[in-house]
């Protein structure tokens, strides 16, 4: 009898014994969980901190490539320089891919950021939209996407990256030197190779140059002025643009830009994919 009560005694302990054991083995088990999943939180936590930390004001120059994905050739339409120049009324120090770098610039290239355009295909209408990234391919800053329903390649591809501008216009840019860029890296990064370009970026050749002597005065009006001829007869419109000296131009049979280089005046506009130039005399 007592054989019987001592087994029985031992059978229960052991069953105890056992569950205590597998009580302690999931709790062990799930501790080690929870430290896996706080260690993940606070890692994601603080790549996301420091890459919040990243805006465009943490950078002073911009890299604008010679073609963009969604072209056929370098500077197609002059949509790259185009860029530039509005990048650089916005307030950035810009450059095309292939110019001379600053010393600043050359020595790391993670202190700027890199131009995107792309485009969405939609049916009667040209959509773009701008955006910059970091070395890092991280998106820094993606503007709302501006659209044109122009006919005419040209004309629709620069009133659209115009519209695509209006948003980084408004977002109030300007650089902070306090503010360096902040990359988070798994271990030492060996500077990369730059290397520097020697020659400036290639602009596009016009196919045909002419000049028109005739004096056009210039009318403001609110989104920029008209150019008025001797006669009086109205003969071109421009458009204000966020680059001081450069204009949306139309004058009824083309579109194209009017801008002034060396104190003088140029209307340059796309023709059968040729660029065509006209020497202007605007009096303002």
């Amino acid at each position: 009898m007592a054989a019987v009560v001592l087994a029985s005694l031992f059978l229960t302990y052991k069953k105890q014994s056992a569950s205590n054991n597998k009580f302690l083995y999931l709790r062990y088990n799930t501790t080690i969980t929870h430290m896996k999943i706080v260690a993940l939180l606070l890692a994601v936590s603080l790549a996301v901190t420091v890459r919040a930390q990243n805006t465009i004001n943490s950078y002073k120059y911009v890299l604008v490539p010679q073609r963009f994905d969604f072209l056929k050739t370098d500077n197609q339409y002059g949509l790259n320089t185009l860029t530039k120049a509005l990048l650089e009324g916005v307030g950035f120090s810009a450059f095309m891919a292939d110019e001379t770098l600053p010393a600043e610039l050359a020595a790391n290239k993670c202190n700027t950021l890199k131009a995107e355009v792309t485009e969405k295909k939609k049916f009667l209408t040209t959509a773009l939209t701008l955006v910059l990234k970091d070395c890092q391919g991280n998106i820094i800053y993606k503007g709302t996407e501006g659209k044109s329903s122009e006919k005419e390649w040209a004309a629709a591809y620069s009133e659209a990256l115009q519209n695509a501008f209006k948003s980084l216009n408004t977002a109030n840019y300007k650089y902070d030197s306090t503010k360096a860029p902040q990359f988070i890296t798994n271990g030492p990064v060996a500077a990369p190779a730059v290397a520097v370009a020697t020659t400036a970026v290639a602009a596009a050749i016009p196919a045909t140059v002419t000049e028109n002597s005739n004096v056009l005065y210039a009318q403001p009006n609110p989104n920029g002025y008209q150019l008025i001829d001797t006669t009086p007869k109205k003969v071109m419109t421009l458009l204000k643009t966020s680059q001081q000296d450069v204009f949306i131009a139309d004058d009824g049979a083309s579109k194209g830009i009017v801008f002034r280089k060396n104190n003088e005046w140029f209307f340059e506009c796309y023709k059968e994919d040729k660029l065509f130039s006209q020497k202007l005399n605007i009096k303002f």
